[in-house]
């Protein structure tokens, strides 16, 4: 609990931790709310079958990237600035400070990513009855009493958590800012630009299957669910697996090698 709360006043201390998380909750909402107000119910082929809360909640794809800058930057920040040896000595047993880092970076995560999901749940539920979808369409209001939407809330949420525990174990396995932060956005955007490419259905299946983003963010299907690449959960099983990988993986090498 000393670690945690050593690292806790080290970002609670820095100015960029509060704008990131800003930018976070801002980017979310603010492009959940810009793709949930070009849609038109006019203009949908019937039988309409729009996933609105997963449009809702789609700016969590540009939102992560400031949970995952905060999250590299809180780790290796203090390799840049040479302060990894005071915080050695004065909590020794290193996995106690890689705990303490990876404790206050996924409750940051989680309390960012509940903001940024209530927002674009409201943006959602104000902007989306205005442009047809109502519930004499097929579409009830956004709602966390619906279990469908509750669970793409909770994944969502959940998903940010585990953006920053990978974002996290990359810079403890890097130990270099840009390093990191290319290789948990190559990660993240690289397959689905892949995808992209790939003509081949079979591997477009793959790909979509087992990149983090794209398996991950399957838990905010709330509709033909049977036509996904993944289910929800297994979904946020496989991003799960990619930061457990990166993070066991930085504990090792953080352990091992010396802080030069």
């Amino acid at each position: 609990m000393r670690a945690a709360h050593a690292e806790w006043t080290k970002l609670r201390t820095l100015p960029s931790t509060g704008w990131l998380m800003l930018l976070t909750v801002a980017g979310t909402v603010g492009l959940g709310l810009a793709i949930t107000g070009s849609l038109d119910y006019t203009h949908c082929a019937p039988p309409c079958r729009v996933d609105t809360t997963k449009l809702s909640l789609t700016g969590v794809r540009l939102g992560q990237v400031g949970v995952l800058v905060l999250a590299v930057l809180a780790t290796t920040a203090e390799y840049s600035t040479r302060t990894i040896r005071p915080t050695l000595l004065a909590v020794p047993r290193r996995p106690r400070v890689v705990l303490g880092k990876l404790g206050v970076l996924t409750v940051l995560g989680v309390v960012t990513g509940v903001l940024a999901v209530a927002g674009s749940l409201v943006a959602g539920r104000a902007v989306l009855p205005g442009n047809g979808f109502t519930a004499a369409h097929g579409f009830p209001a956004l709602s966390l009493a619906d279990d469908l939407t509750r669970r793409a809330a909770l994944g969502t949420v959940v998903y940010l958590g585990l953006v920053a525990l990978l974002g996290a174990g990359l810079g403890l396995l890097l130990r270099d800012t840009a390093g990191a932060l290319t290789a948990a956005l190559g990660l993240l955007y690289g397959a689905p630009v892949l995808a992209l490419f790939v003509s081949d259905p079979t591997w477009q299946h793959r790909i979509h299957r087992y990149a983090p983003m794209d398996a991950g963010l399957a838990i905010q299907s709330t509709r033909d669910l049977a036509a996904a690449h993944i289910g929800p959960w297994a979904g946020l099983g496989v991003l799960s697996a990619y930061a457990a990988a990166a993070v066991v993986a930085g504990l090792v090498l953080f352990q091992l090698r010396d802080t030069r």
